[in-house]
């Protein structure tokens, strides 16, 4: 019997999940099944009744949770009316991508895969639990758990032994073909390809709204390390609303240096369009990218060059490569030997595509054109807690950005591309838009009026929490307690005049901590809560306070919940167990939210 279609179905928040899903598809591809790799909320869910073979590759983000472009599919798979016979067809793969550092590492893989059983799937092989902890990163685990699983597929499902496996030195084609027009059909290959949507609905990923920029203020001072911006963006008459603890999604362009270094490494015209053309029926064309496209639109805010590059990236590069040596060198850092090279080349010291292009001029400078959608992944939109409500700032959206810049072993520091974007706009030189949407937040808020909540935001982590104050002010909720942290009250007090003066007419209580202001130990906000302990004790068990938490991921959520548990204790007389109890249902119950970033 021909062998059927596999389908790869990936859940991915930062592009790790997806990358490792385009890698199954272009081994499957390699031994000759067809494939299919497609986002879990872009799959019709209700035709998984139908299909023989699927690999779901998934990451868990922030407290175990599904990423956004699988959250509908997660819904769907755990409804409680689906026949614990509606996947009895279906052979399965499952492999997760976690942090082993987190308390729920690869929850949503795990889970995926014990539903999958109750709904009648067989499970081809084990779980694969892949580790960004481990040395070698998740690859450790992926490598072997790939090879089990060709094993097992082409034992069910023989390939005609007159289909070789085509090697790995060999490029597969390319997802799409560039045909170039012999002129420019408008004058201007620098416009944005991105327009106000005329359809009804909001703003949206594949149509965003081009909101102006209004304000582009730093409200660091000017001696602080660390430049932060307020940012006001006009959207008016742009169909967006929001409430507190939701997100804006912003889809920012690489810089024009960044390009013209790319064009010139690569050989590429900038000013030259071209049509893109799917070679398969069912790949749709990038969402964003108009037709025809100019190859500086394409750059400019399609391909992410400065993003550190995947091994992937290197498998393709070394396919597509013609000079010996390069050639060489990069086979060996595609190689499963070579990834403690691979990290020590471009992890660590966060080398970007760009570099590495320009580390390999022979190579970057003989890449067919209609490979670069294959070799260059996409540039992802980032989210940014919503810092402003509507019911205080009407047709307003303001945003709190650290730009981010630090230093490793490269002579150029490295910047975040979207901080950097957004810090080098100046709507006092001219008119300057945005691509923006909005999306629910990880933060609700209770809408009972008399229900407290605690704020625990340090530096930019405050965000969410001055909408919040902002909303639940207006509607005159006062049981409103923040727990501020900074480095120095004159430097990085963000909104510290704001909050004073809502501390004056009774409508917040403001608890802070300026880390570097007393000599000897540094004081945070999980000093300041344990400080006052008998309080947030007394508002959490006696008025049914719901406590938040946002901020840095690295140290702050741990040190949070351990004053937490040392207050359950010391206030409400509980046990160890007893107060990891009380957290879990605090937790549970939604009365307890994180919003963390790393």
């Amino acid at each position: 019997m021909p062998a059927p279609q596999l389908l790869v179905l990936f859940g991915s928040q930062t592009g790790t999940a997806q990358d490792v899903a385009e890698r199954v598809g272009r081994e499957a591809r390699r031994r000759r099944l067809g494939c299919r790799v497609q986002a879990l909320d872009s799959y019709a869910v209700a035709n998984l009744i139908r299909e023989p073979l699927v690999v779901f590759v998934c990451a868990t983000t922030g407290q175990g949770d599904p990423p956004d472009n699988m959250k509908n599919f997660w819904r769907f798979i755990f409804r409680k009316n689906l026949p614990s016979t509606s996947l009895c067809q279906m052979d399965f793969a499952v492999l997760g991508l976690g942090d082993s550092s987190y308390a729920k590492f690869n929850f949503v893989a795990k889970k995926l895969h014990r539903r999958l059983l109750q709904l009648g799937a067989s499970a081809l092989l084990p779980i694969c639990l892949g580790d960004d902890q481990h040395e070698l990163g998740p690859d450790a685990t992926i490598d072997p758990w790939l090879g089990d699983l060709w094993e097992k597929v082409l034992e069910l499902y023989p390939v005609p032994i007159d289909l070789p496996v085509i090697p790995h030195g060999v490029p597969l084609p390319s997802k799409f073909t560039l045909q170039f027009l012999p002129e420019a059909p408008n004058p201007s290959s620098k416009e944005s390809c991105l327009a106000i949507s005329d359809s009804l609905g909001p703003p949206s990923e594949s149509q965003p709204f081009l909101a102006p920029m209004v304000t582009n203020q730093r409200v660091t001072g000017p001696s602080h390390f660390q430049d932060v911006r307020l940012i006001e963006f006009d959207i008016t008459d742009s169909g967006i609303s929001f409430a507190a603890g939701d997100v804006v999604l912003i889809q920012p362009s690489n810089s024009a240096a960044h390009i013209q270094q790319f064009c010139h490494v690569l050989g590429l015209d900038p000013s030259q369009c071209f049509v893109l053309q799917p070679r398969e029926p069912d790949v749709p064309c990038p969402p964003g990218l108009p037709q025809p496209c100019s190859v500086w639109q394409l750059v400019s805010q399609y391909l992410d060059i400065a993003s550190v590059p995947r091994r992937s990236f290197f498998e393709l590069l070394a396919c597509l490569s013609p000079h010996e040596l390069e050639r060489e060198k990069l086979l060996e850092l595609s190689s499963a030997q070579g990834q403690e090279d691979l990290c020590e080349y471009c992890s660590r010291p966060r080398r970007t595509i760009l570099e590495v292009l320009c580390d390999f001029p022979h190579t970057a400078g003989a890449i067919p054109p209609e490979y670069l959608l294959d070799l260059i992944p996409q540039i992802r939109p980032r989210a940014f807690s919503i810092a402003s409500s509507l019911l205080v700032h009407p047709r307003r959206l303001q945003i709190l950005v650290a730009v981010v810049q630090y230093r490793t072993r490269l002579k150029e520091p490295r910047r975040g591309l979207c901080s950097s974007w957004l810090a080098s706009l100046d709507p006092k030189k001219g008119p300057v838009q945005v691509p923006l949407w909005v999306r629910p937040g990880g933060l609700a808020f209770p809408e009972t009026p008399d229900t407290p909540v605690i704020m625990v935001g340090p530096g930019t982590g405050v965000a969410p929490f001055r909408a919040a104050v902002q909303e639940r002010v207006a509607q005159g909720q006062t049981g409103n307690f923040l727990f501020f942290g900074c480095r120095w009250r004159d430097q990085d007090f963000y909104w510290g005049d704001e909050w004073q003066e809502l501390e004056k007419r009774g409508c917040l209580t403001l608890v802070t901590a300026f880390s570097r202001e007393q000599q000897g130990q540094k004081v945070y906000v999980q000093h300041r809560l344990r400080e006052l302990g008998p309080l947030v004790w007394e508002l959490l068990d006696h008025r049914g306070a719901y406590f938040y938490l946002a901020g840095n991921a690295k140290y702050m959520p741990t040190d949070v919940m351990e004053a937490l548990m040392s207050i359950f204790q010391e206030e409400g007389g509980l046990s160890h167990p007893n107060a990891a109890t009380y957290l879990a249902r605090l937790q549970r119950t939604l009365r307890f939210q994180t919003e963390t970033w790393a």
